[in-house]
């Protein structure tokens, strides 16, 4: 498995850069990884080596071009991306069509996933019909200003979502199934009972709507790789 390789891309004069970790050997996917709306983190990092280790070719998504100094500063950012939807899916796309210009993903099938607002990120290009094969949100926001039509998503669906997240309701996730039924698409979800808000990411901090919960990590990771191995080997 190698270290992380810098990738340039651009959206609209907004220089970007992807973060690729390959496999020791030929990768069985290409997977691209959203993260939160810190942008990278060590914890989504990880999530990314371990991609890798798993036979997966990864590449860290770039919403900004920045880098948060604050949790503050990277609400600021992300409003200025999400504020117009389109824009936001402009963005998204950008980091996608990075991934297929890696050397080594072509011909590949393509996985998205993604953590908090990445998980959002993961799910807006599934609603709009993105060429990939699997989308994954992990604690991600599930409302949307664009919502999926329907015969859209041809992508695999799979949400793992902490129960007692107080930024994802239960409103937020009945609007989503039904969502979801309007559009006809193929979806899992997977709801962790007690679990709160960024429950895959185990560095403390002291936001009371987030907490690390391991069996919800471990289950929801194992049943990523689960949906990856069936549409792997069908």
């Amino acid at each position: 498995m190698s270290t992380f390789e810098p990738v340039e891309y651009d959206d609209a004069g907004t220089q970007l850069t992807g973060h690729v970790v390959r496999p020791q050997g030929p990768p069985r996917a290409a997977v691209l990884v959203f993260p939160t709306i810190m942008n990278p983190t060590p914890a989504v990092e990880a999530k990314a080596f371990k991609l890798a280790q798993a036979g997966y070719l990864a590449m860290i998504g770039d919403f900004y071009g920045k880098t948060p100094e604050s949790f503050d500063q990277s609400r600021l950012f992300a409003s200025e991306i999400r504020e117009t939807p389109e824009l936001y899916r402009q963005r998204l796309r950008a980091s996608l069509r990075a991934l297929v210009g890696v050397d080594g993903s072509q011909g590949l099938p393509i996985f998205i996933i993604g953590f908090c607002m990445g998980g959002q990120a993961a799910l807006e290009l599934a609603r709009e019909g993105a060429p990939v094969a699997a989308a994954v949100s992990f604690h991600g926001l599930l409302d949307t200003q664009m919502p999926a039509e329907p015969g859209k998503v041809s992508a695999r669906i799979l949400v793992c979502h902490g129960d007692a997240d107080p930024m994802v309701p239960r409103g937020q996730v009945m609007n989503f199934w039904q969502e979801m039924d309007h559009a006809g698409a193929n979806w899992h979800f997977h709801s962790y009972a007690g679990v709160k808000h960024g429950f895959t990411n185990p560095a403390p901090n002291d936001n009371p709507a987030t907490d690390y919960d391991a069996s919800a990590d471990r289950q929801s990771w194992a049943a990523m790789m689960s949906l990856f191995a069936e549409l792997l080997e069908s």
